[in-house]
Parts: structure tokens; C-alpha cells; sequence
């Protein structure tokens, strides 16, 4: 086994125990308020749990390029790998155009204009999250180990 492919397989391994955490969103709904003081910490709020989303999302997809490094590799297959990075630049662009146009459909109001956008953030990192956790290439992984 080659160097590159060993470092690959212990890298994949500990992003499986990483990317295989369950993962607990706060719940902010007990901040929600139209009250400016709260209305802040409910946005933050909103923001932690974007935030702990964005990293779990990162962690997957992180995970996904290096099995499909190992299977580039392993079948000589260089199709798959660019196509699946345009994906995913493709699908950020979509959630940020997504979100952003319903931050405009609530404005001048800043706050209710800002809570729409974070829920729809969480709404669509939780679905990408599910749809790469569902990769074949994935799943092939942990079959074989």
C-alpha cells in the first residue's frame, strides 16, 4: 500500500468517527421575541447552530473528496472528482441564493428579514448534510472496511 493511499484511508477513518457524531442543535425558539434584546439572542443563537451545521457539513464533505480520492485511485475513474467539486460549489450558490432571496421578501424589517434567512440555512445544510451522508461512494467505503 502506497503512502498517499494509506494517509487517505487513516484520514477517512477519523473523519468517520468525527462526521458520525450526532450532532444537537440548540433550540432558540425560547428567544424569539419582536423585543430588540432578545431578538439578538435569538439570532445568535440561530447563528451557533449554522455555525455547528456548516462544520459537520465541512467534516462530510471533507470525508466524500478523500473516499473519492481512494476510488479515483483505486479504479483510475478521473470523472468523478471534478464533477462532484462543481457540485458542491453549485449547491453553495444555491443555499445562499435560496436564503438570500427570502431575507428580501421580510424587508426593511431587519430582524424578521435575517431570521428567515438563518432558518432557511439550517433547513438546507441539515438536507445536504442527509444527501452526502447518503453517497454511494460512502457507503461503498464502509462496506469494505
Amino acid at each position: 500500500m502506497t503512502k498517499i493511499t494509506s494517509g487517505i484511508l487513516i484520514a477517512g477513518f477519523t473523519l468517520s468517527v468525527i462526521a458520525n457524531e450526532d450532532i444537537t442543535l440548540k433550540d432558540c425558539s425560547k428567544h424569539e421575541s419582536s423585543h430588540p434584546e432578545k431578538a439578538k439572542k435569538f439570532l445568535m443563537c440561530l447563528d451557533n447552530n449554522i455555525n455547528l451545521l456548516e462544520r459537520h457539513r465541512q467534516t462530510w464533505i471533507t470525508k466524500l473528496l478523500l473516499d473519492t480520492k481512494k476510488y479515483q485511485a483505486d479504479t483510475g475513474n478521473t470523472q468523478i472528482l471534478p464533477i462532484m467539486e462543481r457540485a458542491l460549489r453549485n449547491h453553495e450558490e444555491y443555499m445562499e441564493d435560496s436564503c438570500r432571496w427570502r431575507y428580501l421578501l421580510d424587508m426593511p424589517n431587519a430582524t424578521r428579514s435575517a431570521t428567515a434567512y438563518k432558518q432557511c440555512k439550517i433547513t438546507l445544510l441539515k438536507a445536504h448534510i442527509s444527501e452526502l451522508q447518503s453517497s454511494k461512494i460512502l457507503k461503498d467505503n464502509v462496506n469494505a472496511n
